[in-house]
């Protein structure tokens, strides 16, 4: 490539391949200079562009190539080439010798034209670098996750040396405010590693000798890093101070809050520390606040499920119960009916525990006991405030239960959640909280059961032979005879960290309360009385609508067994 084109401006190729426009370029430099970013990262933060567009852009232009580093596996040799916090610097990662030329290693790069950062690749490894555009996203979670552990545990060795162990040294709260001491980055690089690895959950658990940190990604649990047990105080004293918790209490349980961007995606992160036998374990769970504001196509339902969704919401009053165990997707759905209905015609009021996201036109209430505002006496000032829709996070007790449903009779729209296996069971939950039949009969409008299913990695999955199913797994999956069907597997690529799988997607049972179910609810009946009157109207239970995501080769029969059994 010649020199000439090494030069061009990222500016300039950007207003050339049509990303932005010129007037947008001479905002964006003064700003970006004055903010300490680089211009394509501040175009990005902006939402002027996309980092895609960027890297397209380059490509084209400058006939680089493109790489898509999550689907690579970078051979240990390339890897130790160059160390972790040079590639930081430059936002940049080797990822193999080019196999024409083995003195050529190519390099995937945000910016391909930064020629001080080829030059001090090229004198560190005396091999000469081939430019590969690749986004910063990618590049980030690269670097995470070839050199994050080691990065970790040079930060910890790093700790330990500046003030050596004894068993009953404490860290001092000082230490664990210094933005500059290794262990506050310790915790920061810990968090941005789940953030980026898609992780739900941080568990930091206090073993015999050692603390062991796992990630849950797709709702299983992965171990990520080790550090000796004396480091356990100095990572809870940390947390403790940037979740506002107290840092000499160590004897009971604590819940705290942390809010932190992880590029350019805002995290809210809720903490618990429970003391146990070897010391305080730490469970952070990470919410990042553009996840739950989704559009309703990229939820997973089926067209039918899809209608059926959409004529639930048209009732201009009746409740709307979202329900499932915790982290199967519940605010998310609750979110996206939000966003729906959010018009400017209509007054829509909240009441949450927390306010996980916040939604533009929507007046958010956060509950706080400390000062009685409850979800119940959050509902009865609600309600004197003109509201056409109500939000409440959780349906917790009685009282609330009973506040939603004269709400709605009284003419209003009520979205919930509550902790049910089944949309049908969601009913008898609603009579054991206190609620009389016919008034559950007219105030609910539909219920809607969902469950999160891990999707097989479209890059590496494998197509199952039928003879080799079972014929157990076979009825479960509800395969008729002559059904032609096609079953596929998880196998483990690079793309999917070996696991087999990518992502989530959910499954719903979606219960319309037409005027027959109604008349049965209102004639005390049961659930599985219920279920089966909702199952002759159309309605799929959760396993039967896993069975098509199965069928449909979106995931695998073991995920299809675990919801049989959990339902």
């Amino acid at each position: 490539m010649d020199f000439t084109r090494r030069r061009m401006r990222l500016g300039d190729i950007l207003v050339e391949q049509d990303v932005i426009t010129q007037e947008q370029l001479m905002e964006a430099l003064p700003a970006a200079k004055s903010a300490g970013k680089r211009l394509g990262e501040w175009l990005v933060e902006s939402g002027v562009t996309t980092e895609v567009k960027i890297a397209k852009a380059l490509q084209y232009q400058l006939g680089y190539k493109y790489v898509d580093l999550g689907s690579i596996q970078i051979d240990e040799d390339v890897v130790k080439l160059v160390k972790g916090d040079i590639l930081r610097k430059h936002l940049m990662i080797p990822y193999e010798y080019d196999p024409r030329n083995p003195n050529v290693i190519r390099v995937a790069m945000v910016d391909p034209m930064d020629i001080m950062a080829i030059d001090d690749v090229e004198i560190i490894t005396n091999l000469q670098v081939e430019p590969v555009v690749a986004t910063t996203t990618a590049v980030m979670a690269a670097l995470d996750k070839y050199y994050g552990n080691e990065e970790a545990n040079a930060m910890a060795e790093q700790y330990a040396a500046e003030r050596g162990f004894s068993d009953d040294e404490e860290i001092s709260e000082e230490d664990a405010k210094d933005d500059n001491s290794p262990i506050v980055v310790l915790v920061r690089t810990m968090i941005e590693q789940a953030a980026r690895q898609g992780a739900s959950d941080i568990h930091i658990e206090a073993l015999e000798n050692k603390v062991r940190v796992r990630y849950r990604i797709d709702g299983a649990l992965y171990n990520r890093l080790e550090y000796d047990i004396k480091m356990l105080p100095a990572i809870v004293a940390r947390i403790k101070i940037i979740g506002g918790m107290d840092i000499s209490e160590k004897r009971k349980p604590q819940d705290g809050r942390i809010t932190l961007a992880v590029d350019r995606n805002e995290y809210d992160i809720r903490v618990n520390i429970l003391p146990t036998v070897h010391g305080e374990k730490v469970v952070m769970r990470l919410a990042s606040k553009k996840a739950l504001n989704r559009e309703k196509k990229m939820l997973g339902f089926e067209d039918a499920e899809m209608a059926k969704f959409d004529r639930i919401l048209k009732h201009p009053h009746g409740i709307m119960l979202v329900t499932g165990p915790t982290g199967s997707g519940k605010s998310t759905t609750l979110y996206t009916a939000l966003s729906e209905l959010n018009t400017e015609d209509v007054n829509i009021v909240t009441v949450e525990d927390p306010v996980e996201a916040n939604v533009d036109g929507v007046n958010q209430v956060h509950v706080n006991p400390k000062v009685d505002l409850t979800f119940a006496s959050a509902l009865r000032a609600i309600l004197r405030q003109d509201p056409d829709i109500i939000m409440i996070g959780e349906i917790r007790d009685n009282e609330t239960a009973d506040i939603a449903v004269k709400a709605a009779i009284t003419g209003h729209l009520v979205v919930s959640t509550l902790h049910t296996n089944s949309a049908a069971s969601t009913v008898t939950r609603l009579e054991d909280m206190g609620i009389e039949d016919y008034l559950i009969a007219d105030s609910v409008v539909g219920i809607i059961a969902q469950r999160l299913v891990r999707r097989l990695c479209p890059e590496c999955k494998k197509k199952v032979d039928l003879k080799e199913i079972s014929p157990e797994d076979l009825k479960i999956l509800d395969v008729k005879e002559g059904e032609q069907v096609t079953i596929f597997d998880k196998v483990g690529c690079p793309a999917c960290n070996n696991t087999g799988y990518k992502g989530r997607i959910g499954i719903y049972e979606i219960m319309e309360v037409t005027k027959g179910l109604a008349h049965i609810i209102a004639n005390h009946g049961n659930a599985e009385e219920i279920k089966e009157f909702a199952l002759s109207e159309g309605m799929n239970t959760l396993s039967m609508a896993c069975g098509i995501k199965v069928k449909k080769g979106i995931t695998s029969m073991s995920e299809l067994r675990r919801i049989v059994y959990e339902a």
